[in-house]
């Protein structure tokens, strides 16, 4: 039986641990070839590769600092080379950095601008000019974007939100050339950046339906969905995967 992304090129950015470690080992099981990103991370990196590959996929590696555009830029421009070309963009790079809006320190924020959105912006830019009709691009959100719930939040929280807009805009630009552009709202999952064990888990835990962290297999699923055929009706959607926090 034909896998649903059998053939298909994918790039997974920040692919070499959690929601992204997930979804390049998903893309790859699906049938993808991927290549995932990581800025320092070389060994975590090499063992995803090493994992898809051992299961009879291909798979390879590339660094690039999300925060830097020209390496975005290249980064697509090498997947091409590698592979001949790329029909599934998934942008899961992001970085979180809790300041209040008081604070005399902007590093965090601009940290934050700079990989989380003019990242993203470019990869999607560079990607859709390359990409075949019919292509699929998403982004990993937050349900944060939506409500910030706590103090220290809103400079991250800005950033999903402008990527949730950016989203729905390309969704129209890129439509008539049959390419969907979607985001997933991510609720509290459990990854190196939110361990599920932390000082702030039992009040995340609170905020679910659920009342658990999500795994980063759960997003991979549904990010999975979206690069498939089967999602071919669905663009410039914000689907919440939040275990019902925003229920």
């Amino acid at each position: 039986m034909t896998l649903p992304l059998f053939n298909k090129i994918a790039l997974v950015t920040g692919g070499s641990r959690g929601i992204g470690a997930a979804t390049a080992r998903e893309l790859a099981a699906q049938g993808a070839a991927v290549a995932i990103s990581y800025s320092a991370s070389r060994p975590k990196a090499d063992e995803v590769v090493h994992d898809i590959k051992s299961k009879g996929g291909r798979a390879i590696a590339l660094q690039a600092d999300q925060a830097v555009e020209q390496e975005v830029i290249q980064l697509v421009a090498e997947v091409v080379q590698q592979f001949g070309r790329l029909d599934i963009l998934v942008n899961n790079a992001g970085v979180f950095e809790p300041g209040t809006v008081d604070t005399a320190d902007t590093s965090g924020f601009t940290r934050q601008y700079q990989i989380n959105y003019i990242g993203v912006i470019a990869a999607i830019r560079e990607a859709a000019r390359v990409m075949p009709d019919g292509g699929r691009i998403i982004s990993v959100s937050s349900g944060l974007a939506a409500r910030a719930s706590v103090p220290g939040f809103a400079d991250y929280a800005a950033t999903k939100r402008a990527i949730e807009g950016y989203t729905k805009g390309a969704a129209r630009d890129l439509g008539p050339r049959g390419i969907t552009v979607n985001a997933i709202g991510t609720g509290s999952i459990d990854t190196d950046m939110n361990d599920a064990s932390g000082p702030f888990a039992e009040t995340q835990i609170a905020w679910t339906a659920l009342g658990r962290f999500g795994r980063p297999e759960e997003i991979a699923a549904v990010i999975a969905f979206l690069a498939s055929p089967a999602a071919s009706f669905i663009t410039g959607a914000i689907i919440p995967v939040d275990g019902g926090a925003g229920a």
